[in-house]
């Protein structure tokens, strides 16, 4: 599975952003997709994910519960993530990953994901 993140850019606090992440493959549909994110000189974090097939299911992390939205596109593989009501702490590169194996479980930690994009940069001013 390949992967390929945009839609980052600058944008002020309280608007939005919408990512998108394309996959290659003809099984997107059977991995769990999640979205991380790293703030400088901050560690790598979890940000959401979505389960695998309709993606009926989807955890987020405290700091983004309502503000943020993962939905997923099988017929165009394309994961996305909805950000609005942006604040400055969200600035960071965002990164998508896929689940290390099809229909597994994968959840808040980044071991758990074997497929990443090359992240895109979010940047919120005050």
């Amino acid at each position: 599975v390949q992967l390929q993140a945009y839609g980052g850019g600058l944008v002020q606090a309280g608007g939005s952003l919408r990512l998108s992440c394309a996959a290659s493959g003809r099984t997107f549909s059977r991995y769990v997709m999640g979205w991380f994110r790293q703030a400088p000189g901050k560690e790598r974090e979890f940000v959401g994910r979505i389960s695998w097939d309709s993606g009926s299911t989807t955890t987020y992390t405290d700091s983004v519960k309502g503000r943020f939205a993962i939905s997923r596109d099988n017929a165009k593989n394309t994961v996305y993530l909805q950000m609005n009501s942006l604040k400055p702490e969200d600035t960071a590169v965002y990164y998508c990953a896929a689940d290390s194996r099809p229909f597994g479980y994968a959840g808040r930690s980044e071991y758990e994901y074997g497929y990443w994009g090359q992240g895109t940069q979010v940047t919120v001013s005050s």
